[in-house]
């Protein structure tokens, strides 16, 4: 056997160093150090290299965070932490009643745990779960970037109801290769709204206005945002795959969401009214993807990907039928009163719920629960 030369072997050792470190300079080109000033944290999710994304509705930001958490981890520990609320409380030295939870989600990589909340004076704070142990995130310098959004709602903006709209500048939040994704309102006509924002930020920002039929409430829609949306493949072409208040789970094809365009989605469920989806993941079971998805006043929702892409229809007519559902069968799990739910790995999620004794509690379900 020939043999390799050491000097070969420091060569290469070095260039995968060099090109790993390239990597994970790229990724932070534009970040200053410095502490941040955020206002609010309506919504949270991971990019690459351990960057968490904060989504600010208050001061219509995102801010991109280097939490310096980037060691991979493949295979994630089951997470059960009683009385969370409690713990989160005092790990900030206040009080439960506080503290109001806002965003939970998971880093892909290290699978450690993240909680957005807002103290009582509407301070916002970053805490991170590590193993059996909750501690804060200093906001205090930080590497960051921020990019600030464009058409936004003004502070003193409501809708036809009175209520402020400025609080959903910033409905959801998520990373889809290369792009920050985000879901809100605007100030333009039709207020539902679409950003798909290039990272590291630049000033540039796509914005497409989106309508959706609303069977439930038999009209078609433009002002209501997005509540809810993960991103993937149906029948080979990728997808935003989003839900809104009273239940429609709706699909826009990725390609046509362009800077100033008007997109109508197709509505394939109608999920039930009187409920608002609070979270949307993707899971595997048996090698097979499954939507899931957590709400403010039913079970979480289990769809199969399957049965999506087997859905070729649209639903174009009213429900009748009150709090009734149509379109893509789907599976309610029996888990309620989930106030948050994330991928913990491709076969285990984590939820945050509250237990008919008061307690909230962050547990991974069994796996028969998929």
């Amino acid at each position: 056997m020939k043999k390799i030369h050491p000097l070969f072997i420091f060569l290469v050792a070095g260039a995968l160093i060099l090109a790993s470190t390239n990597r994970h300079n790229s990724v932070r080109e534009g970040f200053v150090v410095g502490t941040p000033a955020i206002k609010s944290i309506s919504a949270m999710t991971f990019g690459p290299d351990g960057i968490l994304f904060l989504g600010d509705s208050k001061s219509a930001s995102v801010f991109a965070l280097d939490t310096k958490d980037n060691q991979k981890v493949d295979k994630a520990s089951p997470v059960e932490m009683k009385q969370f609320d409690q713990k989160v409380a005092a790990a900030l030295g206040t009080d439960v009643r506080n503290v109001e939870i806002q965003d939970l989600i998971v880093n892909p990589l290290s699978k450690k745990i993240y909680c957005a909340v807002h103290l009582n004076n509407g301070t916002p704070a970053l805490l991170k779960v590590d193993g059996g142990k909750i501690e804060a995130v200093s906001l205090k310098d930080v590497t960051f970037s921020k990019v600030e959004l464009t058409n936004v709602p003004g502070e003193d903006d409501k809708d036809q109801r009175g209520r402020p709209t400025r609080p959903l500048a910033i409905s959801d939040i998520g990373f889809y290769e290369g792009k920050l994704l985000v879901s809100g309102l605007s100030n333009q006509e039709f207020s539902s709204t679409f950003r798909s924002i290039p990272f590291p930020f630049t000033n540039k920002q796509d914005q497409s206005s989106l309508e959706i039929y609303h069977a439930a409430h038999k009209k078609f829609e433009t002002y209501a945002p997005i509540r809810t949306f993960t991103a993937g493949e149906i029948n080979g072409k990728k997808y935003l795959i989003a839900s809104f208040t009273c239940t429609p789970l709706v699909l826009f094809p990725l390609d046509e969401l362009k800077p100033g365009t008007h997109v109508k989605g197709r509505t394939i469920a109608e999920m039930g009214a009187g409920n608002s989806p609070i979270d949307m993941v993707t899971m595997k079971k048996n090698g097979e993807s499954v939507l899931l998805m957590s709400n403010s006043s039913r079970p979480i929702f289990k769809v199969k990907y399957k049965t999506i892409e087997e859905f070729q229809g649209s639903l174009t007519t009213p429900v009748e039928e009150s709090f009734g559902t149509a379109g893509v069968h789907f599976v309610s799990l029996p888990i309620v009163n989930v106030l948050q739910l994330d991928k913990l790995d491709d076969t285990q999620f984590v939820l945050l719920q509250r237990r008919s004794n008061g307690d909230l509690d962050l547990y991974t379900p069994a796996d028969w629960m998929l």
